[in-house]
């Protein structure tokens, strides 16, 4: 059941590939040198968004973690909350 939003500001992605490197069944880099979340919905605004799983969860938490420039977040879809 599908828990969390994660969101990718994939125009400030400055691609150094750190998400890919800790999440592969997530994250992927493109052609254009910028990561791209595997399967996710490209939205108008360049920004990408995915609903993942309760057992995901930590897993996209990591990823966001070592994201040098903060342009992963994942959102309770439940309360709304702001997790990273």
């Amino acid at each position: 059941m599908t828990k969390f939003k994660l969101e990718h500001n994939r125009p400030d992605c400055i691609g150094c590939g750190a998400c890919a490197a800790v999440a592969p069944e997530f994250w992927e880099m493109h052609d254009d040198g910028k990561s791209d979340i595997v399967k996710g919905i490209h939205r108008d605004d360049g920004w990408q968004e995915l609903g993942v799983e309760e057992k995901d969860k930590e897993l996209n938490m990591e990823a966001a973690d070592v994201c040098p420039v903060n342009v992963i977040h994942l959102t309770n879809l439940e309360t709304k909350e702001k997790l990273i």
